[in-house]
């Protein structure tokens, strides 16, 4: 696919008419949805069916970290070779159409390009972080909002227009940028949102994600576009949100702080208070 191709979006609203305050672009995953129990959960089943072993979400946390393993098809596959690499020499490792194959099956349970009512697999259990009143209330300050985010696009449109029931939403998706941490997806949309170059008379745009990739994402960007004020909005995914989890959210929470992030919040709903500073 042409990841130079120019985006044929068009935002449904006229921003500059309603004074535009800023932009707030949001990862999908881990803030709009809780992917504990589908996408990371994938990943933990893809390997086990090619290796026995199954990681604990602890070390796919460690594993995303890195700020290099966004995609989770490639998450599962660096997995099998660490597993590999620590004297399970025996471990044939399986090519990335294999690991595709396989964790399409988990994560969709049907063919991803079908009918999503389809779907048996893991989507099909993805509780949602915020609902459309969250967004209302983004246009209502004067927001213009959108989404960069890697995952499938039938997965994207299934939870922002099917299950939050948004109205053809700003969004790119895996394969219509590089992935995370190159910022191209993220200035691609925030220009296209703000209707003009970006550069000191464009308000500021907030990123809000919850991996170290994701906080790396906004810092190239500045490199890339250093007249633009951006924000690193960051937020610990759910399942490190329980008070049995509290130490390891703390640890998290700081390798998005060292990764640059601006703000930490305490959930993606806490933004709305966040941009009334602005």
């Amino acid at each position: 696919m042409n990841m130079n191709k120019q985006l044929t979006y068009q935002p449904p609203f006229k921003y500059k008419a309603l004074n535009l305050q800023g932009l707030l672009l949001f990862d999908i995953d881990g803030v709009i949805r809780d992917v504990a129990g589908s996408y990371r959960r994938a990943i933990q089943e893809t390997v086990a069916d090619f290796s026995g072993w199954k990681p604990s979400i602890d070390a796919i946390d460690t594993l995303k970290s890195e700020g290099c393993w966004n995609n989770d098809w490639d998450a599962s596959l660096e997995l099998l070779r660490r597993r590999q690499d620590d004297d399970n020499h025996d471990l044939k490792l399986p090519n990335r159409e294999q690991v595709i194959e396989v964790f399409s099956r988990f994560y969709f349970g049907g063919d991803p390009d079908g009918d999503p009512s389809h779907w048996q697999g893991f989507i099909c259990n993805e509780p949602l972080l915020v609902q459309r009143a969250f967004f209302d209330e983004l246009t209502r300050m004067g927001f213009a909002w959108g989404f960069v985010s890697g995952a499938e696009p039938p997965s994207a449109r299934f939870v922002l227009e099917k299950r939050l029931g948004l109205n053809n939403p700003a969004l790119i998706a895996m394969g219509e940028a590089p992935d995370k941490p190159d910022p191209t997806g993220l200035l691609q949309l925030a220009q296209q949102l703000a209707g003009k170059a970006l550069g000191e008379s464009t308000p500021p745009i907030a990123y809000l994600g919850d991996t170290v990739a994701d906080v790396l994402t906004v810092i190239q960007a500045r490199q890339q576009q250093p007249d633009q004020q951006f924000v690193s909005l960051a937020v610990a995914p759910p399942h490190l949100h329980g008070r049995d989890h509290q130490t390891a959210r703390n640890a998290y929470e700081e390798r998005l702080k060292q990764a640059g992030a601006d703000k930490i919040l305490s959930c993606t709903a806490a933004a709305i208070e966040t941009l009334k500073g602005w």
